[in-house]
């Protein structure tokens, strides 16, 4: 067992926030945009064929980006449009 000098904190209390109020605004902040992402995603799946065609996506490339989810749904619909603009 390591013992610390009366000085340090433990490797735990170090990687806590020492501003509580601050972690809990980051993580409402965060749970919010996630959210507003998953019901964006969510409307363009209803969403007619034809609409989505005009939009350059498909049903398809929606769903790949709600699957991953944590990388920027919006990049992936992006390069989705891009990539069938080119067909």
């Amino acid at each position: 067992m390591a013992h610390s000098l009366l000085g340090e904190r433990s490797v735990t209390a170090a990687s806590a926030s020492p501003r509580p109020l601050l972690a809990l605004r980051r993580f409402w902040a965060q749970a919010q945009a996630a959210r507003a992402r998953r019901t964006a995603l969510r409307t363009l799946l209803e969403l007619e064929d034809a609409r989505l065609e005009d939009l350059g996506i498909s049903r398809n490339d929606i769903l790949e980006a709600a699957r991953h989810a944590s990388q920027s749904p919006g990049l992936r619909l992006s390069a989705a449009r891009a990539r069938n603009a080119r067909r």
